[in-house]
């Protein structure tokens, strides 16, 4: 049986691919919202929630820091996909037609150059695949859209023109998710830890909730702030480290860091992935 795998996202959608980059013969099931994605994978519906969490050139994915504290699934692994924006179009036109770009607000930005030597209007859509499906039911032949390989095999549209996108090292990473944790370690494997942390509100708290991890030559990876609540004096942390929650000095660092914290709670650990290892 294959796996069963949400992603957010309409067929087509750099989520989508990435999900059969990572697991080829994955059944792939498309969710309006990340919530969505969430709850299939923790009734069981589906095997997997991949969930992208931030982009090399936009930075964090909207919300999604906000939500995974909230849900009760856990990250099991990582997977990192580069971006490769194509220019699509309808079989019957050709690019010296081409007048507009129909995307999300990301992909044209991430393509600006290429549509100002063209002369191409970037046109504000609501995502990638939104924007290739519209093209296919209502598109013209001065139009086209900015979205993956996948979109056009998925839309019956033509690639114009390849790998579109003004940096070569766009890359997103995604987490996969699950309801429960891998308990057997792979002693081989270099592992991350990914936790989120709320410090007490007095001097230098932040200092030396660190300390911990300086002085255990525990190496920290992500160290992210947000607000929550709205509250201007409640922030919350977000963190990746090196290194698996039973080396022994993991567990000092944590020690350390549970005396200076409100909050500490682990949202997964995982083996680091081959793109990580490769470009470190």
């Amino acid at each position: 049986m294959n796996i069963k795998i949400a992603y957010q996202g309409r067929p087509g959608a750099y989520s989508h691919l990435a999900c059969l980059k990572a697991f080829p013969n994955a059944d792939t099931i498309a969710c309006e919202t990340f919530e969505e994605a969430f709850e299939n994978t923790h009734t069981k519906k589906t095997d997997i929630s991949f969930i992208p969490v931030e982009n090399s050139l936009a930075g964090r994915v909207a919300d999604i820091h906000n939500l995974l504290p909230k849900t009760k699934l856990v990250i099991t692994g990582e997977f990192f996909l580069k971006i490769d924006h194509q220019l699509l179009a309808l079989k019957t036109t050709n690019l010296e037609n081409i007048k507009y770009a129909v995307s999300h607000f990301h992909a044209l930005a991430q393509c600006r150059d290429f549509l100002q030597e063209n002369k191409i209007k970037p046109v504000l859509g609501t995502d990638t695949a939104g924007a290739a499906e519209d093209l296919s039911k209502h598109g013209n032949e001065n139009t086209a859209a900015i979205a993956s390989s996948l979109a056009a095999e998925t839309y019956n549209l033509k690639i114009l023109k390849k790998n579109i996108q003004d940096a070569n090292h766009n890359t997103t990473r995604f987490f996969i998710m699950k309801n429960k944790l891998d308990e057997k370690r792979v002693d081989s494997l270099k592992y991350i830890t990914s936790f989120i942390f709320k410090i007490r509100n007095m001097p230098s708290a932040l200092y030396k909730a660190l300390g911990g991890f300086a002085s255990n030559k525990v190496n920290m990876l992500k160290l992210e702030s947000y607000m929550i609540d709205g509250a201007f004096t409640a922030t919350q942390f977000f963190v990746d480290i090196e290194g698996h929650p039973d080396d022994d000095n993991v567990k000092l660092a944590f020690e350390e860091l549970g005396f200076f914290s409100k909050e500490v709670k682990i949202l997964g650990y995982y083996p680091a992935n081959e793109f990580r290892i490769n470009n470190s």
